[in-house]
């Protein structure tokens, strides 16, 4: 029996590799648009605003599954709450009523705010969110957490599309050129295609559907379990011509100095979060019988001509 599944931020980054992963499985999918958007002819749109609760109503009709990977990641708090929060807690009941059987939402792993954080599992480390977005994704997962969800808390997200990991090293290597504290940070970063594979495999567990391992609930992290050298990053990057070489090591106060010597759009709080370890142990995998894949690295080849053409004349001086 076909499955129909209903995805919000089916446009976006993750929502996008979501959608083309699930074309490769016997489903419905029915994307849930704040607006229209040109999505493949056999999908299935309606309007559904997150900041308008009342337009959610009748969106899950007729689904068994919903994947829930839209969320507002901006500056702006009261929108933030009015999506992350209040819109996944209205999403939440239409989906109750409804009758949805399997839901995952997509969170992130800035819910446990500043690092350095070394290989914690989930409950081993408390979320101490630090900006409007991840307080208000936090609260969010409450509410999909009390209709039996799936919580996938991604990583630093790579892979084409990305728009904050790879830019944000692009601008940085300009600002701060060397290796930030020796360029030994462990990072916990996953490829955009292998978390909509884990997304996919996730929400496909359902009773009688076919390749269904049994359900994983609960708070997981979406990462590979093998962390990132962030030196080992930089100069796979190099090495792709996607960002100029790095050479020479710099000790954190310098690093400092030149962020305030060279200003920029990017943070001293997200330099620290590449420069000092943020790695997570994770055991989604597993609990899904799937193997992880070669990694986050080595999907950069792939990824990288759609970073060169993205970072023309940013990332080099």
């Amino acid at each position: 029996m076909t499955v129909r599944v209903a995805l919000t931020g089916a446009s976006g980054f993750i929502g996008s590799a979501v959608l083309r992963r699930l074309a490769r499985h016997d489903v419905d999918v029915r994307a849930l648009t704040r607006q229209e958007h040109p999505l493949p002819a056999e999908v299935e749109q309606v309007h559904a605003d997150l900041a308008r609760p009342e337009s959610l109503d009748g969106s899950c009709s007729g689904a068994r599954v919903l994947i829930h990977a839209a969320s507002y990641v901006g500056l702006d708090e009261q929108l933030a709450t009015e999506v992350n929060d209040l819109g996944t807690e209205a999403l939440m009941k239409e989906a109750r009523r409804a009758g949805v059987e399997r839901i995952v939402q997509l969170s992130t792993t800035a819910v446990y705010g500043r690092g350095p954080h070394r290989g914690a599992a989930v409950g081993e480390l408390e979320p101490d969110p630090g900006s409007a977005a991840s307080r208000s994704r936090l609260a969010g997962e409450e509410h999909a957490l009390r209709q039996g969800a799936a919580v996938l808390r991604a990583g630093l997200i790579t892979g084409r599309g990305d728009r904050w990991v790879v830019p944000a090293l692009a601008e940085l290597v300009r600002r701060v050129p060397g290796f930030w504290r020796a360029g030994e940070a462990q990072l916990s970063l996953i490829d955009v295609d292998d978390l909509a594979r884990l997304v996919t495999l996730t929400a496909l567990q359902l009773a009688g559907h076919r390749g269904s391992s049994g359900p994983v609930r609960g708070v997981h992290h979406a990462v590979h379990p093998v962390p990132v050298r962030n030196r080992d990053l930089l100069e796979t990057l190099a090495g792709l011509d996607v960002l100029p070489p790095v050479t020479g090591e710099l000790a954190w106060d310098e690093c400092l100095a030149l962020m305030d010597e060279n200003p920029g759009r990017i943070s001293t709080s997200q330099l620290t979060l590449l420069a000092f370890d943020h790695h997570y142990a994770t055991d989604v995998w597993q609990a899904c019988d799937a193997p992880p894949g070669p990694g986050p690295l080595a999907a950069l080849t792939e990824a990288a001509p759609w970073y060169r053409t993205h970072l023309a004349g940013t990332a080099r001086p």
